[in-house]
């Protein structure tokens, strides 16, 4: 890709797609060592990430339209198709006569002339097949139906969609991309109608919410300050924090650099809410990166509780410093070295935001989906009891722990924090609080949270 050809939202998203592997987790990278090359990087963001979370149903409506296996199609062209494909059935919005032609000239640009009409030839017969690009849910067969939002759906001709009747778990697994294993997960564990909803949540284009630095401003004034300057933003009542309305680019946001807030999602913010950390306590964040969670517990205690932030990841850990900086909380947000946290004393309470299978966050981590397994999930758990384990020693008597993950699956929650509680008597569980992803007007992700204190000393 010649460096001084800027590159359309499209031609940019297939070259990316094309160049990264979601298995290997490198996909956000690869997009933003690029995005410079377009000049619509929102849009090119949005399709890489369209894509990798409805790609499994694609390829399934390439092989379905084209007859020929997507393993035997070029990775180009195949990404190609894929962004065509992606538009054609998500975007109704987009013209089909943009989408098609774009293709075939990117693809011409970077194939050759045969694999164009290839491109050609089966998006035409993609278009064939659709009958209705945006049509209400409830109006269609569901075998026909892709579905797009809670409510409608791109309409085809043709069955694509296995029987949601017969067999619930492969019709949601194919209808949203989704792993078999842990769609049926969610079924044994939610029952169907909640799992829809989570599948839906998965799927959709999450909401920038930013939580206001109470330290500094307010939510009213944060976004009296945004509509200053013509963003778009309304308050999420319950959370005191600000969905933003309209795609903006967040470091250039008026209040970023005066440190007025800091992006957090819905979800992700119970934890410390639930915890509701005292003035005088001495905490430690062990599992800091990036700090979002550490710079919360500071500003919920009005900068006065003796914050200590750690990480195994030490460069990771330099992205705490930036937020305590930027957030003005060097005050009283100390950073250590992993192997020297064991050095600080005992803790009044120890928040444990441990490394997770990431479900919860699905819409926001596209690439979960490509390689996580059931056997991660075990793994992690032990990671995640070792984790507890630790935090657990380093308890001053009566002091308090607060798990949480951004998994919703139990083996990582309730399951794993069960399991504590009995190998730990002394403990016991004050709260717990697991919230499910949502696709509502106030869109959330998936999070687990227990309180758990410790009763005496052991």
């Amino acid at each position: 890709m010649p460096s001084s050809v800027p590159l359309t939202a499209r031609a940019l998203a297939a070259y990316v797609l094309t160049r990264a592997d979601p298995k290997k987790g490198d996909v956000v990278e690869t997009l933003a060592s690029f995005l410079g090359r377009t000049k619509e990087p929102q849009r090119a963001t949005d399709i890489v990430f369209g894509v990798l979370k409805n790609n499994c149903l694609i390829d399934n409506l390439i092989e379905k339209v084209s007859a020929v296996p997507v393993g035997r199609i070029s990775g180009k062209i195949l990404n190609i198709l894929r962004v065509g494909v992606y538009e054609l059935v998500y975007c109704p919005q987009a013209a089909e006569y943009a989408i098609v032609d774009e293709a075939v000239d990117y693809s011409k640009r970077v194939a050759g002339a045969k694999q164009a009409g290839f491109v050609n030839a089966i998006l035409r017969q993609m278009q064939k097949h659709i009958t209705n690009r945006q049509k209400p849910g409830e109006q269609s067969s569901l075998r026909k139906l892709i579905p797009q939002t809670l409510n409608t759906g791109c309409e085809f001709d043709i069955e694509i969609l296995p029987d949601p009747q017969k067999s619930p778990c492969e019709y949601l697994a194919c209808a949203f991309s989704l792993p078999d294993w842990l769609v049926q997960n969610w079924l044994d564990g939610y029952g169907r109608e909640q799992t829809e909803k989570i599948c839906f949540a998965s799927n959709r284009r999450p909401s920038v919410y930013l939580r206001p630095n109470p330290l500094k401003t307010t939510a009213g004034e944060l976004v009296e300050k945004l509509r200053a300057a013509d963003v778009e933003c309304e308050i999420a009542a319950e959370a005191q924090m600000i969905k933003l309305t309209s795609p903006k680019a967040v470091t250039s946001l008026p209040g970023f650099d005066e440190g007025l807030f800091v992006v957090q999602d819905l979800a992700a913010s119970q934890a410390v809410r639930a915890l509701k950390p005292k003035p005088d306590w001495k905490i430690l964040d062990l599992c800091a990166a990036p700090g979002t969670k550490t710079t919360q517990l500071a500003e919920v205690t009005g900068g006065r509780a003796k914050i200590v932030a750690t990480d195994i990841d030490s460069g990771r850990l330099k992205m705490v410093k930036e937020n305590i900086t930027r957030l003005g909380l060097a005050g009283c947000i100390t950073t250590v070295k992993y192997n020297d946290v064991e050095k600080q004393g005992g803790f009044d309470c120890l928040l444990v935001d441990a490394p997770c299978s990431n479900t919860g966050v699905l819409a926001r981590r596209p690439e979960v989906r490509h390689r996580i397994t059931k056997s991660d999930v075990k793994k992690l758990a032990k990671t995640q009891m070792m984790l507890l384990s630790m935090a657990a020693g380093m308890l001053k008597p009566k002091g308090v722990v607060c798990y949480s993950t951004c998994s919703i699956q139990p083996e990582e929650d309730g399951l794993l924090v069960s399991g504590f509680i009995k190998e730990n008597p002394s403990f016991k569980i004050a709260s717990e609080n697991l919230i499910l992803p949502s696709a509502g007007k106030f869109d959330r992700d998936g999070s687990y949270s227990a309180v758990i204190i410790r009763k005496s000393a052991d």
